[in-house]
């Protein structure tokens, strides 16, 4: 079933319109996700491996948790939903620290059009690795790495063999230095 999205205008304000996934990607409308990056207190970082039947860069490492904020969600209710779905993992709103909204406004040679408002948060994973669920339509693996490796990743991002999901640099290293501030 096509879940609804909100529309949002180019600067992010609501519409008060929504319209299905597919056609929010088909028309390249402006709309919010959520995303959540974790960390655990010894350096590490968790990254998703996206599903092999995701159409856009299948089996590319990427943020732990990612997802689109369905309609008459906050964003906050679509980070707390997303993370339970596609990781098995409960959360709670205080969990979550803000880092931003990183625009990302992109069109692919498959004809989608993604005008992405992330709303980006960063949380201290507390449970074992083992103890994570990934949903198999979304996530084909879940590792952590260390902060030294994913600076690695992001320092190499366009020549890293298609490891990791080419995307803004800075994004990255935003969400790096949150991590590691909240690591010290």
């Amino acid at each position: 079933m096509d879940e609804f999205i909100d529309i949002v205008t180019k600067q992010g304000e609501p519409t008060g319109k929504s319209v299905p996934k597919s056609i929010i990607h088909k028309e390249g409308h402006y709309h919010n996700t959520a995303h959540v990056w974790f960390y655990t207190n010894n350096g590490g970082v968790l990254l998703s491996q996206r599903s092999a039947k995701k159409i856009i860069f299948p089996l590319l490492w990427d943020v732990s948790v990612a997802g689109h904020i369905d309609t008459g969600e906050t964003i906050i209710q679509g980070a707390i939903r997303e993370t339970k779905e596609e990781i098995g993992l409960s959360l709670f709103e205080n969990d979550l620290i803000k880092i931003g909204v990183y625009e990302c406004f992109q069109t692919y040679e498959n004809g989608i059009i993604d005008n992405e408002f992330h709303h980006s948060f960063i949380s201290e994973l507390k449970v074992a690795l083992s103890d994570l669920i990934p949903q198999t339509e979304e996530v084909e693996a879940l590792k952590l790495i260390s902060t030294d490796d994913f600076k690695q990743l992001i320092d190499n991002i366009n020549d890293n063999e298609n490891h990791f999901v080419p995307s803004n640099k800075s994004y990255y290293e935003t969400v790096l230095q949150n991590i590691i501030r909240r690591i010290k």
